[in-house]
């Protein structure tokens, strides 16, 4: 079946949801999962290496330095959670427009159908 997305849970990935084929709304909601966790992540990093600079540079550049770390924080936390709802979003599109379960698209494989011969093909 190609590519397979596991989807989980948000804050829970150890139970995945579904696993659909590759399609296309599955595959921008991985991107939006990845881009998720790759945005926290950068976030996360953020004030550790921030902390340095404010012992280093001179009495007034600290102040600076903490708004822009603080606007930064603000706009990746919103551009994590946006990209949080929009992985859920594409994945209920997936399911709504069908993309194929594999689990589901594979058991279906199995059941025999008929042809217009009569001989049953799986």
């Amino acid at each position: 079946m190609g590519q397979q997305a596991v989807h989980h849970h948000s804050g829970s990935p150890s139970v995945p949801l579904l696993q659909h084929s590759r399609g296309p709304w599955t595959s921008a909601s991985a991107t939006a999962a990845e881009l998720h966790t790759s945005t926290a992540n950068g976030r996360n990093t953020l004030r550790p290496a921030h902390d340095p600079l404010t012992a280093w540079v001179g009495l007034t550049a600290p102040a600076a330095l903490l708004t822009v770390l603080t606007s930064w924080e603000e706009r990746l936390a919103a551009i994590r959670d946006e990209c949080d709802h929009l992985s859920g979003a594409l994945r209920q599109v997936a399911v709504h427009l069908g993309e194929v379960d594999t689990a589901t698209g594979t058991s279906l494989k199995a059941v025999p159908v008929p042809t217009s011969a009569g001989t049953a093909t799986r």
